[in-house]
């Protein structure tokens, strides 16, 4: 089992590790995925966040519709996809 040709060789790191990837391929998938899951959840917050906010404005005025709740939550989209499109443009 020492001298399995299936497994690459702990020494060298130019050897591919997941079948003919390099390993400076797979750490920057592995990078876009880590920077692309905290922006869906950087957009979850905000949108969470406005929606929260809306909530607590309708209770306290007493609102019979979810006027607060509406335009804060269309607004917290508005905003989340400004800062994605904004952080992808960085990229």
């Amino acid at each position: 089992m020492e001298n399995d040709p299936d497994q690459p060789e702990q020494s060298n790191p130019d050897k591919p590790v997941r079948g003919d990837q390099p390993i400076k391929n797979v750490t920057e998938k592995t990078t876009s995925f880590v920077q692309f899951s905290g922006i869906a959840f950087q957009m979850l917050g905000t949108i969470g966040l406005g929606v929260w906010i809306g909530m607590k404005l309708d209770a306290w005025q007493n609102n019979h519709r979810p006027v607060w709740t509406i335009i804060l939550s269309l607004t917290a989209i508005g905003a989340s996809l400004y800062l994605f499109i904004r952080q992808l443009t960085k990229r």
